[in-house]
């Protein structure tokens, strides 16, 4: 059996996932072969693996991690539930630098899986990005200078 794919969350409204989250989620199906899917964030793994069982995923192939608040937090529960695999990561194009940064900075390993983000949803979100790479790069220094 394949390594697990992990799908980050993000924005849920109404109890769905939103259109970026759509997109991750879409590109998993692509990516699905039988192998777990691990999806992964508070408030929104559930209703993730409502949206990848009634697309044909069999429910026990899907693993909810419902505690993470942040791309770290995903990253490391997605380990404690597979510590031994390589994890297939899938977030949006503009996520996936910030991504490869926390597993890198944590030791797991990852083949990350770029969405792409929906075109009305791109300035906002690489202008975040802009501002968030930096900040979880000093936050890797700093916890790294910590010992």
């Amino acid at each position: 059996m394949f390594d697990p794919l992990l799908v980050l969350g993000s924005r849920v409204t109404r109890g769905y996932p939103g259109a970026m989250l759509r997109s991750r989620l879409d590109r998993a199906l692509d990516l699905y072969c039988g192998q777990q899917i691990i999806v992964s964030g508070r408030g929104e793994a559930g209703p993730m693996a409502t949206y990848l069982i009634e697309r044909g995923v069999p429910a026990e192939r899907v693993v909810v991690e419902p505690d993470a608040t942040s791309t770290n937090e995903n990253l490391e529960n997605a380990h404690r539930l597979a510590p031994d695999a390589v994890l297939h990561v899938v977030t949006n194009d503009f996520h996936v630098l910030r991504t490869a940064l926390w597993a890198w900075h944590l030791g797991i390993a990852v083949h990350l899986h770029s969405a792409r983000t929906p075109w009305r949803l791109m300035p906002r979100n690489y202008l975040r990005e802009v501002l968030a790479t930096p900040h979880s790069a000093a936050r890797i220094v700093w916890r790294r200078m910590q010992g």
